[in-house]
């Protein structure tokens, strides 16, 4: 009888609070969100996403989460009650938002754990979902068909902006140029959003590889590390105590893998579901034509790539399906599933065989399907180095750091290098 009263006297959003309130967001994709914070204020919402990161929002999460609970969780709980308590936003005037899968992940259940978390001292507070599933119908945030596709290339022009800015920051011949050059796509970025010219991913692509390519690098080789794993933990700086950061402090190159991969793993997934299952067959269908238009236009993007020359481009999905078949079927889908392995797979065949797969405490489908496989990629890849890192609480960042070391001086081992010459390069 409390649960149910509990669910009933929770605050809901509603579009009158637009032009009151402002919206928090956990900082969990800092590339792809950097973009779409902006696209929302033009949308009109009053949108920030967070960038408080220290031990205190941990340790807030822990008094809020129990400890049972993913990792993902505890710091995107934890992030929100640190915001709200920090005195910069006025409780009666702020909302959460969260986006929500809809898969077997307690990711889809985050919306409960947060309203419970801040009920005590905010309960006033509205938590606002994204979600493409029929979940939380009553305070999901309702997007428009023309928003959901500002949304859609928002992830695109992230994903490249990312791809180049990791394969120009490690080799950059003056300090700093790699960042300025971001900034520039930046602008022009969000210029053809204001414009209304964001459909045009061909041209604003081009012009974000060339703007990357412009930049002088040095001629030198450096270390090639993948980033894998529980989606909030291969991107999210606070989730992974900042890999990529570390990564490049070590004179290395980080490797992250595309958003639109994820986004084509959830695709792909629906249409298994009436193949391998027998279910959702009409929404097969339709998925079937939205993988085959999504699928076209990053063929063509990697077709940019290539025609450039300056960079490695973005894996094809298909090469990344067939990649995963050789460890796992396609029908394990809890999670990241058999993009995991997938994405190990095509990072040894591209060159990559160093591997951080970033796990998460709790995170039961990523310690299968990474830890669990790494066995049989190694048996698959003679060169493979995976080193499987676990995310939690507990575990202190010079643990982490240090298990990275170790797969990193069995790379340098590998290339015949020493941290010595790497820290000079």
């Amino acid at each position: 009888m409390e649960e149910r009263d509990y669910r009933e006297s929770f605050p809901k959003w509603d579009d009158s609070m637009k032009k009151t309130h402002k919206i928090l967001v956990p900082d969990m994709l800092p590339w792809h969100f950097a973009i779409l914070e902006q696209v929302f204020r033009l949308e009109g919402y009053d949108v920030e996403v967070l960038k408080n990161d220290s031990r205190r929002v941990v340790d807030e999460g822990l008094k809020h989460v129990h400890n049972d609970t993913c990792y993902p969780c505890l710091c995107v709980v934890g992030q929100f009650i640190d915001a709200l308590k920090s005195g910069k936003y006025d409780p009666g005037k702020t909302a959460l938002m969260m986006t929500q899968t809809g898969g077997g992940c307690r990711a889809s259940n985050y919306m409960s754990l947060i309203r419970k978390a801040i009920k005590r001292e905010f309960p006033q507070v509205p938590v606002i979902s994204i979600n493409f599933s029929g979940l939380e119908k009553d305070s999901s945030l309702q997007i428009k068909p023309k928003f959901f596709l500002k949304m859609a290339f928002s992830v695109l022009y992230g994903d490249t902006v990312m791809w180049c800015y990791n394969q120009t920051k490690p080799y950059e011949e003056e300090e700093g140029a790699t960042d300025i050059a971001r900034g520039k796509a930046m602008e022009f970025i969000m210029d053809s959003f204001k414009r209304g010219g964001y459909s045009h991913y061909k041209k604003l692509n081009k012009r974000i590889i060339e703007t990357f390519a412009a930049v002088k690098r040095k001629d030198i080789k450096k270390i090639k590390v993948g980033i894998v794993g529980e989606i909030y933990v291969k991107y999210s700086g606070l989730g992974n105590n900042n890999l990529e950061r570390f990564l490049l402090s070590e004179g290395c190159e980080p490797v992250v893998p595309a958003l639109l991969d994820f986004a084509l793993y959830c695709i792909v997934n629906n249409i298994n579901d009436a193949k391998f299952y027998g279910i959702g067959k009409k929404r097969a269908f339709i998925y079937k034509i939205v993988y085959k238009l999504v699928h076209h236009m990053q063929n063509n993007i990697i077709k940019l790539f290539k025609k450039n020359g300056a960079f490695l481009p973005v894996h094809d999905f298909e090469h990344l399906r067939r990649c995963g078949d050789k460890v796992l079927n396609q029908g394990v889908k809890m999670g990241e599933g058999w993009l995991i392995p997938a994405e190990i797979a095509a990072f040894a065949e591209t060159g990559v065989p160093n591997i951080v797969c970033a796990q998460p405490f709790g995170c039961l489908p990523n310690h299968i399907a990474g830890k669990g496989v790494i066995r049989t990629l190694k048996n698959l890849y003679a060169d493979e180095n995976i080193v499987a890192v676990d995310y939690d609480p507990s575990a202190t960042k010079v643990n982490q750091e240090n298990r990275i070391k170790l797969m990193l001086a069995t790379a340098r081992e590998n290339n015949g290098q020493t941290e010595k010459n790497v820290k000079a390069s």
